[in-house]
């Protein structure tokens, strides 16, 4: 049959055989196949057995090794080969041009070198043509180059005397220019056709039964299977890479930075003309990477915009901080003005949410920057960042108007940048303000200051032009509170506006240096105004201000006085309001525990009898938490009560008879603490003051006898044992007696190792013999074990003199032979001794 039957005869053609006779046919063949190819494979493997019966079995060769993985693809070792090329022929030319090759001048190398950069510039066009894009690239980058050498070559040959500058601002002007039409130009170069896909669809062809029609220069192919009835294809010519190259226009574009710039400065430009220069330059950028489609060309000129923007706000902001008077202000306002238009055309033109907020806050600070200098300039200095702040709060304006969301969003990100920077100036005074006054502690009464900056600064760091902070602050507060409205914002606003509204009202007597009395009435009246809220921040805020006003109170005894006094009153009334209960409570009682210590050195007090006033303050604690019915406000309360009896234990250690009484009275309270159901633990620590205390008062009495220190321990300790033994019989001897026991046993047996004389020996013996007798009669491990070691060793100590008069009456060979005689006599009897030693244990074991 002819090959060149069209698709729709073959349609219509009779199959002889009918289809599903054929396929029944293939079927059963195929089965066929498939039974002999099994028979084949059966007797294949008898055949392997018999073979390998007969002879040995070959050695296997190893299987091939794998072939190394390639770390490379073969264009990115085109791309590396070609740009090493390209840049060798760029060093090249350049040591050509600068450098005397033989008898040549630069005249001559200037036309040399001319010529091959038109040669090497026309090169890509033909590369193209042929689909070598990779060669093209890598030859453009290297004719771009020698456009630069030739403009040199140029400036050698005809301006060899000529205004450098200038020349340069010629020369990247005619770059730019030149570099741009060549990349327009390789950009309309048609794609050559190369493929017979190619000819179709330049014949208008897009139906495969059609490509038949078309000349084949291999000849007519056969179209068996039917291929002209498949739907047309999708034309692929749109998805081959576009002729044009990548680097010509961003190269253009990234030497286009420089035109505006040299012409400035060749025409004699101050620092405001360049500015200008670099900010139009960057504007230019600006607009070109918004707008151009290249991606390449896109990210060089967003790169260039953000390069040349900041340069140019960098130096516009220098000039108008070393403004001298409103002209030159105006000049630098006049710079940041066309920032500030540039970033808002931004704003307008781009397309992305984000960019546009960000560009218009930008905008936004440029446009504060530009108004603050100019008020900066004529304004004292120390309304310099009120003026800033005020320009920035002037744009909350803008946010309310009928801009876009994107821009007003900019807008308000802005100003709140601007509060914030605020603030950041105004918080050392609030920090010297509240941290100040803690260098009193090492002074205290040593005299009333001069005023309210002196008290807090005495001799320390004291921030520059500190009389507008609290108008800083005011008006950041107000701001928060008036402002926001937005219902997830506006509790953090309120918080943020009650905290600044507090630092206000701190430093304006220090910034203001009003005299040291109104300072503390102010610190005093913002502590209760701050409680009298109910508001969690306020009531951590009056805790602040109220160790703040602690400290300053201690530069005169009265002040100290009163202050403890109220702090101590007001906090009470706080807690007792439910103003954060265990905070409140907590520092009322530490302020008590002050003002008791305070009263007493003004009385000229020892501060051993100070320490009896301070008790008061643990036994208030003690009587008041039963009566209080917030758990967390109770603890707090025994908490600081403790505190406050350690501070008492403290000031009485200097007298041992008055440690010894506030030590016993320690226990005193800590024993009526422990009368209540839950506190029953306390009565352990109440048990160890009591001790303590009654040591103390013997060693206050000179006595030396161990006995006297730790029978007051072992009696109640084995009572105590007792008492547990009786409730619950599991309990071990060692939990219940052996601690009891041990504290008076072991330092006994110390002290007769020390002692010469019979009386403590033989008091330790006889001792020690009833508790082993009282263990072995109840079968107590922890009273026979002790007992016994205590009654060995002090026999051993009685009889070690009788042993030593032995031992020396002995000849020198009768030690090293009962030594001899003892290990035989082990070795004969060992499994005897191992089985007495396992039947003690084990009569150990059964005591408890």
């Amino acid at each position: 049959m002819s090959y060149d039957v069209t698709g729709a005869t073959l349609r219509v053609m009779t199959h002889i055989p009918p289809p599903a006779v054929e396929l029944g046919i293939l079927d059963a063949e195929l089965r066929q196949l498939d039974t002999r190819r099994a028979q084949l494979l059966h007797r294949r493997a008898w055949l392997l057995t018999v073979l390998q019966q007969d002879r040995p079995a070959p050695v296997l060769s190893p299987p091939p090794a794998a072939p190394p993985r390639r770390e490379t693809t073969a264009p990115s070792v085109q791309n590396v080969l070609l740009l090493l090329g390209a840049t060798l022929l760029t060093l090249a030319a350049i040591a050509f041009t600068l450098v005397s090759w033989g008898s040549m001048g630069i005249a001559g190398r200037a036309l040399v070198l001319g010529a091959v950069t038109l040669a090497t510039l026309g090169a890509p066009v033909v590369l193209l043509r042929r689909s070598l894009r990779s060669t093209a690239e890598s030859l453009a980058g290297l004719g771009l180059a020698l456009t630069v050498l030739d403009a040199y070559a140029l400036h050698e040959v005809a301006f060899p005397t000529g205004d450098g500058v200038t020349f340069a601002a010629a020369a990247t002007t005619v770059l730019t220019a030149v570099w741009t039409a060549y990349g327009i130009g390789l950009t309309a170069l048609p794609s050559p056709p190369n493929s017979r896909t190619e000819q179709t669809e330049q014949a208008g062809v897009t139906h495969p039964a059609d490509v038949a029609a078309l000349p084949n220069p291999t000849g007519p192919r056969p179209d068996p299977a039917g291929l002209a009835a498949l739907p047309s294809p999708p034309n692929t010519r749109a998805d081959r890479p576009s002729p044009t190259l990548l680097l010509p226009l961003p190269a253009a574009l990234a030497i286009a930075q420089l035109p505006l710039l040299l012409w400035a400065i060749a025409a004699g430009g101050g620092p405001h003309t360049i500015t200008v220069a670099i900010l139009l330059t960057a504007v230019i950028d600006m607009v070109l990477a918004l707008r151009v489609s290249p991606k390449a060309v896109r990210l060089v000129a967003a790169g260039g915009a953000y390069a040349m923007g900041d340069w140019g706000v960098l130096a516009a902001g220098q000039l108008s901080l070393d403004a001298a008077g409103p002209g030159a202000a105006a000049r630098a306002a006049a710079l940041f003005a066309l920032a500030a238009a540039g970033a808002f055309g931004a704003a307008w033109l781009a397309s992305d949410t984000g960019l546009r907020t960000r560009t218009a806050a930008a905008g936004g600070l440029f446009v504060v920057v530009a108004l603050g200098g100019m008020a900066r300039a004529t304004v004292p200095a120390d309304w310099t960042v009120p003026g800033y702040l005020a320009c920035g709060i002037a744009l909350l304006a803008l946010v309310r108007g009928r801009l876009p969301e994107p821009v007003r969003h900019g807008l308000g990100w802005a100003s709140g940048a601007v509060q914030a920077g605020a603030v950041l100036w105004a918080l050392p005074l609030v920090g010297v303000t509240l941290l100040g006054p803690g260098a009193w502690l090492s002074r205290v009464w040593s005299g009333a200051p001069d005023n309210a900056r002196d008290a807090a600064a005495t001799g320390a760091f004291w921030p520059a032009h500190p009389a507008a902070t609290p108008l800083v602050l005011a008006a950041v507060a107000a701001v928060l509170a008036m402002t926001i409205s937005n219902p997830e914002w506006r509790p953090r606003a309120r918080t943020a506006a009650l905290t600044l509204t507090w630092a206000t009202a701190f430093t304006i007597p220090t910034a203001l240096q009003l005299p040291y009395t109104i300072d503390l009435l102010t610190q005093g009246l913002t502590i209760i105004a701050l409680l009298a809220l109910t508001h969690r921040t306020a009531t951590v805020l009056a805790l602040v201000t109220s160790l703040s006003l602690a400290a300053l109170s201690l530069a005169t005894e009265p002040a100290t006085l009163a202050v403890l006094a109220s702090l101590t009153a007001v906090f009470a009334v706080a807690a007792w309001r439910g103003r954060l209960a265990p905070a409140s409570a907590a520092a009322s009682l530490g302020y008590a525990t002050a003002l008791a210590c305070a009263a007493g050195a003004a009385l000229n007090w020892q501060p051993q009898h100070i320490a009896l006033l301070a008790l008061a303050v643990p036994v208030t604690a003690a009587l008041l938490a039963p009566r209080i019915s917030d758990p967390s406000t109770t603890l707090a309360v025994e908490i600081t009560g403790a505190v406050a009896a350690l501070v008492a234990i403290g000031l009485s250690t200097l007298e041992l008879p008055m440690f010894a009484l506030v030590l016993a009275l320690c226990g005193v309270i800590a024993a009526g603490t422990a009368v209540r159901p839950d506190r029953r633990n306390v009565g352990y620590a109440a048990a160890v003051l009591f001790v303590l205390a009654t040591w103390v008062r013997l060693s206050a009495w000179d006595v030396g006898s161990p006995e006297a220190y730790t029978l007051p321990v072992t009696v109640p300790a084995l009572l105590v044992g007792a008492l547990r033994r009786r409730r619950d019989p599991g309990v071990s001897s060692w939990t219940a007696y052996g601690p009891g026991l041990a504290a008076t046993l072991a330092p006994s047996l110390l002290a007769a190792w020390s002692d010469a004389h019979w009386t403590r020996p033989l008091l330790l013996g006889t001792a020690a013999l009833l508790v082993t007798l009282i263990g072995a009669r109840h079968r107590l491990q922890a009273p026979l074990t002790l007992g016994g070691a205590t009654l060995v060793l002090d026999a051993l100590h009685e009889l070690a003199p009788y042993l030593v008069q032995v031992v020396g009456a002995l000849p020198r060979w009768a030690p090293p032979a009962l030594a001899g005689l003892l290990l035989l006599a082990l070795g004969a009897t060992y499994e005897q001794r191992i089985r007495d030693a396992r039947r003690v244990r084990e009569v150990l074991g059964r005591m408890n």
